[in-house]
């Protein structure tokens, strides 16, 4: 057993920072003296420890000392056999599991509404999705789970794929069966990658769906910066028994920065003994104020703070209860409308809004009293703002007709025409919202009238879009 109470990297900057050092090394500012205008904004004590590798702290890209035993620590606190500390975002998590396991022409089975980052990783490596397209909630219009009847037809079909990736859970806390999932890739021969972005706490609560790692998965993408607490881009990526970790480090070193920033290895750092120690108390807490908000919000009538309720057993064989997802459309605005009368009416940020749902997020930082302005201000967004639903859009999910892959797409000669002309053609390039980053059209997918119609749409209702070569998304770029 490892002392949980320790934070190797925290204590290595703490004693670095009590000496005297000469710093004739990057990063060039110095320990903020060359920069005082950076070192007044983030504050002496951050700059003083945004340092270079050296011995007594350790190497990421080789880690030998206490790089390595913080990493030791995060893999028992997570139950896992080995986790690496990822400054490149989930992003790199995700991509590293997919190079880890993927080569070219190799298949992988997944879900289509993955975020972006699992397609990004099929156009390096050059692998191929085999789509396992997700049920649609018709009242929501979101996508659900991968049911285990889809999983078990695309692996018999396709008895050649290497690895089943499995989002555990969606942006609005959907949760597949991942237990069975795990258990019908390994009978098969298949690596199991799960893509835990937003299941940070599922290793830390009584009342949380089950853990990749729990679950027997052989890799999982663990955003510990969104419901764990560290800083924005830190992550951890999860390996179990049957991975050879040489082999998903050289992988990770391929494309991770050779610098990695002390202050987001350090927030790891912290961040995990904090939820080792008192993970279990807080998330409990966390799941009791969303129980509450959710009850509230019902009751304030028109909106739909969904939950367990929406279990099937299948599709939807687990729900998130810290997710606070709710349904806008019965009042007659867009998630993404609300939204913004949020930020702008009540100063209050969301995750995200879209077609028909906002997300609030909450993790370890939220207190009951913010809560309450929440509801209040929906409330009386509802009462201000409520007007008749007919002619919104309801569909979030569109099933794609996938023409070629990612890479070939991507990489293929291409020219650039009007959105509203490129119905029938072949899309080299993602179109998406962000957040949640799921694209609408990716590489390799056949552009259709229904898909130009979500996109002019969303533009239409405010959604933030991403991905296309043109920034103002009046232009695509198509397959020639």
């Amino acid at each position: 057993m490892l002392n949980q109470n320790r934070a190797p990297i925290y204590e290595a900057l703490q004693t670095f920072r009590q000496m005297r050092v000469v710093p004739f090394d990057v990063p060039g500012h110095k320990h903020g003296r060359g920069n005082p205008e950076l070192a007044a904004f983030l504050g002496e004590q951050c700059v003083s420890i945004d340092v270079n590798s050296m011995k007594p702290l350790d190497n990421l890209c080789h880690p030998t000392s206490v790089i390595q035993e913080a990493e030791m620590l995060a893999a028992e606190a997570f139950g896992a056999a080995h986790a690496f500390l990822m400054v490149g975002g989930t992003t790199s998590s995700v991509q590293s599991m997919v190079l880890s396991t993927c080569k070219r022409g190799d298949k992988i089975i997944l879900p289509r509404n993955v975020h972006r980052s699992v397609i990004n990783a099929l156009v390096l490596c050059g692998a191929v999705p085999v789509y396992v397209n997700p049920e649609v909630d018709r009242r929501l219009g979101i996508s659900l789970g991968m049911r285990r009847e889809q999983v078990a037809k695309a692996i018999a079909e396709h008895p050649d794929a290497v690895a089943v990736l499995v989002n555990n859970p969606t942006y609005y806390g959907i949760c597949s069966d991942i237990r069975s999932i795990v258990k019908m890739a390994h009978d098969a021969g298949m690596y199991c990658l799960a893509d835990e972005a937003h299941g940070t706490h599922f290793y830390f609560g009584d009342r949380m769906p089950v853990s990749a790692m729990a679950a027997g998965a052989d890799m999982a993408a663990v955003s510990m910066h969104k419901s764990g607490g560290s800083l924005t881009q830190s992550s951890l990526l999860l390996v179990g028994p049957r991975m050879n970790v040489g082999h998903v480090r050289q992988i990770i070193n391929l494309t991770q920065t050779t610098s990695g920033s002390y202050l987001l290895m350090s927030s790891l750092d912290i961040s995990r003994r904090n939820l080792a120690l008192r993970g279990r108390e807080v998330f409990a807490k966390v799941i009791d104020m969303a129980e509450y908000a959710r009850e509230e919000i019902n009751a304030v009538g028109g909106y739909y703070a969904f939950g367990r309720e929406l279990i099937n057993g299948n599709s939807i064989y687990d729900f998130d209860p810290t997710k606070l997802s709710v349904h806008t459309r019965d009042i007659g605005l867009a998630g993404i409308e609300v939204y913004d009368i949020l930020r702008d009416e009540y100063d209050i940020q969301i995750e995200f809004g879209d077609i028909g749902n906002i997300l609030a997020y909450l993790s370890i930082g939220d207190r009951p009293q913010e809560l309450e302005r929440l509801v209040s201000a929906l409330a009386e967004i509802r009462r201000r703002f409520h007007r008749d639903s007919s002619g919104l859009l309801s569909q979030e999910y569109i099933d794609p007709e996938v023409v070629m892959s990612p890479q070939e797409a991507f990489y293929a000669k291409k020219r650039s025409l009007p959105l509203q002309e490129s119905a029938g053609l072949v899309c080299s390039e993602f179109v998406m919202c962000y957040p949640p980053g799921i694209p609408i059209l990716a590489p390799g997918e056949r552009i259709t009238k229904e898909i130009l119609g979500y996109i002019a749409y969303a533009k239409e209702k405010g959604c933030s879009m991403t991905g296309p070569e043109d920034p103002a998304i009046e232009n695509i770029n198509v397959l020639v």
